[in-house]
C-alpha cells in the first residue's frame, strides 16, 4: 500500500512539473507571437513611411523610383519572401541617403524634416522589434529542444519558431540622427 502512494505521488508531482513546462511553453508562444506582430507593425509603419517620402517629390526621381518600388515590394512581399524584401528596402535606403546631402536636401522641403524624421524613427525601430523577436525564438527554442517537451509533445501542434533574419543597418546619413 506504501508503494502504490509513493507511485500515485511521484506520478502527480511528474503531472504537475509537465503542466508547469507546458504552460511556460504556451507564455513563450505568446511571447513569440506578440513579438512578431510588433516587429510585422514596424516593417509595415518602416515601408509605408519610406513610400510616402517616395511620393511626397522631395526626392529626386531616381531616388523616388528606388525607394518606391522597395518599399512596394517590402509590403507587398508573401511571408516566405518577406525577409528579402526587408533586406533589399534596407540596401534601398542606404542607397537613397548613403550621403547626408539626401538628407539634407529633404529636410530642407517643405513637410521634409517631419517626413524625415519620422523615417528615421522608423529605421531605427526595426532592429530592435526584429531583436526583441529573435531573443523570444531562442527562448521557445530552447525549451523546445528538451527531450521531456518532444517526449510528452508538450508543444503541441504550434509550429517550430523562426528567426527573421534580415538586413536591417540604417543608412549612414539616418545612423548619425539616431545616434
Amino acid at each position: 500500500m506504501t508503494t502504490l502512494i509513493w507511485i500515485v505521488a511521484v506520478l502527480v508531482l511528474v503531472a504537475v512539473y509537465l503542466s508547469w513546462t507546458a504552460g511556460r511553453l504556451d507564455r513563450l508562444h505568446s511571447r513569440l507571437d506578440a513579438a512578431r506582430a510588433a516587429l510585422d507593425a514596424q516593417l509595415l509603419r518602416r515601408a509605408s513611411v519610406a513610400q510616402e517620402l517616395a511620393t511626397a517629390g522631395v526626392l529626386d526621381p531616381a531616388s523616388s523610383i528606388v525607394l518606391y518600388q522597395a518599399a512596394h515590394a517590402a509590403r507587398q512581399a508573401e511571408e516566405e519572401q518577406r525577409e528579402v524584401a526587408e533586406s533589399e528596402l534596407s540596401q534601398a535606403l542606404r542607397a537613397v541617403f548613403a550621403e547626408s546631402a539626401q538628407a539634407e536636401a529633404v529636410q530642407e522641403a517643405p513637410g521634409g524634416e517631419a517626413a524625415l524624421g519620422e523615417l528615421t524613427e522608423a529605421v531605427r525601430r526595426v532592429p530592435m522589434a526584429r531583436r526583441f523577436h529573435n531573443d523570444a525564438v531562442r527562448a521557445a527554442r530552447a525549451l523546445r529542444r528538451h527531450r521531456k517537451v518532444r517526449w510528452f509533445r508538450l508543444a503541441g501542434h504550434a509550429p517550430f519558431p523562426m528567426a527573421f533574419e534580415m538586413d536591417d543597418e540604417p543608412p549612414a546619413a539616418m545612423a548619425a540622427r539616431v545616434g
